[in-house]
């Protein structure tokens, strides 16, 4: 199977359900934008101890990502045929990152102050990956959708990275660090 179809060559590129826009357009923009993010939480994930606690964590969000970007790769004419939690993003989803940051910020006594990137590796990447994620957010805010869950989801998953990123440093963070 060829990887290349030669159909964007022409600056288009198809949507979801059909139809085809200029590469340069609002949603192809969130889309590369998202699409960075994801790539960088995968990075993040290669300094993951495999099949622990924070692998698990990022491949769930990884895969998240794929139903945003489905979504916004589809034209409002096509958005009734999105389902909810396959191709469109939901209020539950978003629901359940505000969870999972409460669990992690309950593990993990959060820093008082502004935080010095670079604790170890994994913490770094996602501290990176929480970067691309506000910057995926900034592009999604110009594709505003009336009730879509994409702005709030990127939202929270910026925030979601950022508790990530604390938890991943390890026990010895996850007291206060007040007097050291």
């Amino acid at each position: 199977m060829k990887i290349y179809t030669r159909g964007g060559d022409d600056g288009t590129t198809g949507l979801y359900f059909g139809g085809r826009v200029a590469k340069t357009d609002a949603p192809i923009e969130v889309n590369g934008a998202v699409d960075e993010a994801q790539a960088a939480l995968g990075a993040a994930r290669a300094w993951a101890e495999r099949g622990g606690e924070v692998d698990a964590l990022l491949v769930s969000v990884e895969r998240d990502l794929w139903v945003l970007m489905a979504e916004v790769a589809t034209s409002e004419e096509n958005r009734r045929k999105l389902v909810d939690g396959a191709s469109k993003v939901t209020a539950a989803m978003v629901e359940r990152l505000e969870s999972e940051i409460d669990r992690l910020s309950a593990a993990s006594e959060m820093p008082r102050e502004f935080v010095v990137p670079g604790e170890d590796h994994l913490s770094a990447a996602l501290d990176v990956a929480r970067t691309v994620v506000r910057r995926a957010e900034r592009v999604a805010v110009a594709r505003r959708v009336e009730g879509s869950y994409v702005g709030p989801y990127l939202n929270r998953l910026s925030d979601f990275v950022w508790a990530l990123a604390r938890f991943a440093e390890g026990p010895r963070h996850r007291t206060a660090r007040a007097g050291d």
